[in-house]
């Protein structure tokens, strides 16, 4: 089957209704729902806002594959020309390469730009040209004068498998999901947490209700302009208290308030002052049918533990009320367990063009893989879930 590939570097040039219908097709033939990160309304709102464009270090550089004048296949692909914004570091091999005046940047990667989510990157119409497109991207590579090709958080074990035959080393992460057990209301899921997790839960929101807070939930078709505003004011002093730029602006939250509401949700903590009700902290998640993803946040008043409230708990009350059954945390953090998170795999695929430096990445890579295993296990071991006999 003879296929026509083509480089994109706007998506305008495949255009919202060509885009969304691919990644609806892919969906639909794995039987899942459509991960809103994949949208055309969001990746078009990273892209043209300025936060992922080539000012930004994210050159727009997607690979479209077509039989005929039929798109088939696409992957979300940017010439990178750093590794902010990530989420699977690579800075060690970026400074071993520094170190022996090798360039190792720019690099090929495929992501969505600052979300470790996992998601489908070789979007398909069918299996055929999924693998078709693995091989393509890899022709890619070796053809640029790039030093590198990464693909962040595939989802599926397909394309996992299809990039590794094309020549890409594997490589395991760990993120926390909470899954939903078909909890009545939040208390029935603090129930069956170990008493010490419930004890510290229950503390935690009472802390916030004593300190005067209030919290609400604003879907995203509700929430006013003044709501983003504010939002974006709290993530971006968040972001420069820690002395960080942040990676996202007004613009891009203002776009896809108006473009993709129904996948949004903003948490909003306020309190009362002498002026009134005041807001304080908010955060941000993302959602379908099936899946909530967190999160966005930012304070311009600290209280303790509202970020819990906001992130995490707030969240997880909505997932049971809608009968969402998965809640993905985010990169990191252990202390996700102590609030019924539990620890995942992740994964990501990874090709060098310089060899030597290839064959120091897949030994460490293999080291690397028994110790995730060795840790995945001591985690698993501090269960925070009831044991049967408690």
């Amino acid at each position: 089957m003879k296929y026509r590939t083509q480089l994109i570097d706007d998506l305008a040039i495949i255009g919202e209704a060509g885009w969304d219908v691919l990644v609806a097709t892919d969906a639909k033939r794995r039987e899942t729902e459509v991960n809103p990160f994949l949208r055309y309304a969001f990746l078009a709102a990273l892209h043209e806002t300025g936060c992922a464009d080539l000012d930004a270090g994210w050159g727009v550089e997607y690979l479209s594959l077509w039989r005929g004048e039929n798109l088939v296949a696409a992957i979300p692909l940017y010439r990178k020309f750093h590794s902010y914004g990530e989420y699977v570091f690579d800075w060690a091999w970026a400074d071993a390469y520094r170190r022996n005046g090798v360039d190792y940047y720019p690099k090929l990667l495929s992501a969505i730009p600052f979300t470790p989510v996992a998601g489908p990157r070789l979007i398909a119409v069918d299996a055929h040209a999924g693998v078709a497109l693995a091989k393509a991207v890899m022709d890619h590579a070796h053809a640029s004068d790039l030093s590198s090709l990464h693909v962040l958080f595939p989802e599926h074990d397909d394309e996992a498998d299809a990039l590794e035959s094309v020549g890409c080393m594997r490589r395991e992460g760990v993120q926390f999901h909470w899954t939903n057990a078909g909890y009545a209301d939040f208390e029935s899921f603090v129930d069956t947490l170990e008493r010490k997790r419930r004890k510290n839960i229950r503390a935690e929101r009472r802390k916030v209700a004593e300190a005067g807070v209030r919290v609400r939930r604003v879907e995203g078709r509700d929430a006013t302009d003044a709501d983003w505003r504010f939002f974006a004011r709290c993530y971006t002093n968040t972001y420069r208290a820690h002395y960080s730029t942040p990676y996202l602006n007004l613009k891009f939250f203002r776009r896809i308030a108006a473009s993709m509401p129904e996948n949004l949700l903003l948490v909003i903590a306020e309190r009362e002052d002498a002026d009134g009700i005041v807001p304080i902290a908010s955060s941000l998640v993302v959602f379908n049918a099936s899946t909530l993803y967190g999160r966005y946040w930012g304070e311009i008043e600290h209280v303790p533990c509202l970020h819990f409230e906001c992130a995490y708990y707030q969240p997880l009350e909505f997932c049971i009320e809608r009968g969402i059954g998965l809640f993905e945390g985010g990169a990191q953090g252990e202390h996700k367990m102590a609030r019924g998170f539990l620890p995942v795999k992740t994964r990501s695929l990874h090709w060098l063009a310089h060899p030597a430096f290839a064959e120091a990445v897949e030994t460490f890579l293999a080291r690397e893989a028994v110790g995730i295993g060795h840790y995945v296990d001591e985690l698993n071991e501090r269960d925070p879930f009831k044991r049967a006999d408690a």
